[in-house]
C-alpha cells in the first residue's frame, strides 16, 4: 500500500488539499475511474493525456515508444496541473501513466499533497482491454513497452494499488472507501 494510512490520509483529506494521482499502462482504466471518482467527490478532474505535446501523441500514434525526454514536458505540465490545485486550496484527480518513480518524482515535486492510486493489472486483462478501445492514439502494440518501463509503487511513496478486475464504478467506492472518502453533495458521474 505505500506509506499512506488511509485514515491518516481522510483526516489530512478533509483539512488539506489533495490531489490523487490515477497511474498505470495504458488500457488500465484511468480515465474512466478517474472521471467517475471525481464525479463522485465533486472534484477538478485533468485526463493527464490531453496535456501531452502533439509531437508525443503522433509519436505513440506511430507506433514509437516515448523516451524520457520525450516524456519530460508532459510531466512538467501534469506537474504545473498539481500545483495549481494544491496552490488554490483545491482537491483533484488527474491521470497520468507515472510508470517511472523519477516520473512520480516530479509530479509529487513538493513531498505532499500528491497520493497515487495504482491501477495493476495483468498483460492478459490489459491485453484485452486495449483491444476493445477504439480512438485512442497508443496502439495496443506499445503495450509491452509500458510494462517493460513499470517500476510499481515502493513503500516509502505515498499511494494504493487497486486490482483493475471489477467493473470502473466498483474500483472507485474501492478507493473511496480505502481513503475514508464521501460523495459530494453536487458530485456527478459523467
Amino acid at each position: 500500500m505505500g506509506s499512506m494510512d488511509p485514515l491518516d490520509f481522510a483526516t489530512r483529506a478533509l483539512a488539506e488539499p489533495v490531489v490523487l494521482v490515477l497511474m498505470g499502462v495504458s488500457g488500465s482504466g484511468k480515465s474512466t475511474v478517474a472521471a467517475l471518482l471525481a464525479g463522485r467527490l465533486g472534484w477538478a478532474f485533468e485526463e493527464g493525456d490531453a496535456l501531452h505535446p502533439q509531437t508525443n501523441i503522433d509519436k505513440m500514434a506511430a507506433g514509437h515508444p516515448l523516451t524520457d525526454e520525450d516524456r519530460y514536458p508532459w510531466l512538467e505540465k501534469v506537474a504545473e496541473w498539481v500545483d495549481r490545485r494544491l496552490d488554490h486550496g483545491e482537491n483533484g484527480v488527474i491521470t497520468c501513466s507515472a510508470l517511472k518513480r523519477s516520473y512520480r518524482n516530479i509530479i509529487n515535486r513538493r513531498g505532499s499533497g500528491v497520493v497515487f492510486v495504482f491501477l495493476s493489472g495483468t498483460p492478459g486483462t490489459i491485453s484485452a482491454r486495449l483491444a476493445e478501445r477504439h480512438g485512442h492514439f497508443m496502439p495496443a502494440s506499445m503495450l509491452g513497452s509500458q510494462f517493460a518501463d513499470l517500476e510499481e509503487l515502493s513503500p516509502d511513496e505515498p499511494g494504493i494499488r487497486i486490482d483493475v478486475g471489477p467493473a470502473p464504478g466498483v474500483i472507485a467506492q474501492q478507493i473511496m472507501d480505502k481513503f475514508g472518502l464521501r460523495p459530494s453533495g453536487t458530485g456527478r458521474e459523467p
